[in-house]
């Protein structure tokens, strides 16, 4: 029984043993092989390595992979013009040599996106110095980024070679600081007052001349309407005249019986209306009596 459990615990013990001597690095990874704490290899190939157990040896990873550094600094810079500004921005970059990036950066991803976020945005704070507000959102926009990612080179790959390269260098925004941008804002909005209050009283003069010119014409109109209907009035007047006095002319009783009895007729304008006379002495009663008589 005591030799069962001998055997049991030494087949631990080698498993362990194979197990600390066993390590596999994926294909996304570097494998990094320390011995006494000095790099001793540099796996790049995915697969199955060995190593000596702790504390002889001991192996680290690092992301072989394209990683993307964010810019999280919110404090402005300063534009050619002294304009303060807000950039947001992101690098893309890998890691190249495990070996130089341990020795001259850290051990970590982590480490070496804090110390490539103060390259970058130290780069940015010198381009945007150069350069104006006007350059940073149109016209220069990707010369900017072209010379950051130059200078961000430059300073990886110096004296001593982080092991990075860097992919690329894009603005995603540029903006005025709050204050400014405020500032900004209302001065827009007073001048889109000022069209809106301008273009109002335009059309406002517009309108009224407008309606001057239609209140012209209808008067126009008018007059010219009651300048016909009084031509028209006059020649039917004399066309009636004409031929009354036609009418007339033809029978003289008749033309003096018709306006006695329209003085009648225009003596009565009410209903109330009386005249008091005497038929013995009124032509038109004569009238009346001599076609009686007939």
């Amino acid at each position: 029984m005591n030799r069962m459990g001998f055997l049991a615990s030494t087949v631990l013990v080698v498993l362990a043993l194979l197990s600390s001597t066993v390590f596999v690095v994926d294909q996304r990874q570097f494998g990094i092989k320390y011995a006494l704490g000095q790099i001793k290899e540099v796996i790049t190939e995915p697969g199955l390595n060995f190593k000596l157990p702790p504390p002889l040896q001991n192996v680290t990873y690092l992301d072989k992979r394209l990683l993307t550094l964010d810019s999280t600094d919110t404090e402005s810079m300063l534009t050619a013009e002294k304009q303060r500004v807000v950039i947001d921005w992101y690098v893309r970059w890998r890691i190249t040599d495990p070996s130089a990036y341990i020795r001259n950066v850290g051990t970590t991803e982590g480490q070496g996106a804090v110390q490539l976020n103060r390259v970058v945005r130290n780069a940015f704070q010198e381009e945007v110095n150069r350069r104006t507000v006007q350059d940073m959102i149109s016209g220069k926009r990707e010369q900017t980024m072209a010379d950051v990612k130059r200078e961000v080179l430059e300073a990886v790959k110096g004296g001593k070679p982080w092991g990075i390269d860097i992919v690329d260098v894009r603005i995603t925004r540029v903006d005025y600081v709050e204050a400014i941008t405020e500032s900004v804002y209302s001065r827009m909005e007073a001048e889109r007052k000022r069209v809106a209050n301008e273009l109002r009283s335009t059309g406002g003069a517009v309108g009224e001349k407008i309606r001057a010119d239609a209140d012209r014409q209808r008067e126009v109109t008018v007059a010219n309407a009651y300048r016909d209907a009084q031509a028209l009035k006059g020649l039917g007047d004399a066309e009636a005249a004409r031929i009354y006095a036609d009418a007339f002319g033809k029978d003289p009783q008749f033309a003096q019986f018709y306006r006695s009895l329209e003085a009648y007729k225009s003596s009565f304008n009410k209903k109330s209306d009386v005249i008091v006379v005497d038929p013995s002495t009124t032509d038109f009663f004569k009238g009346y009596r001599s076609s009686g008589s007939k």
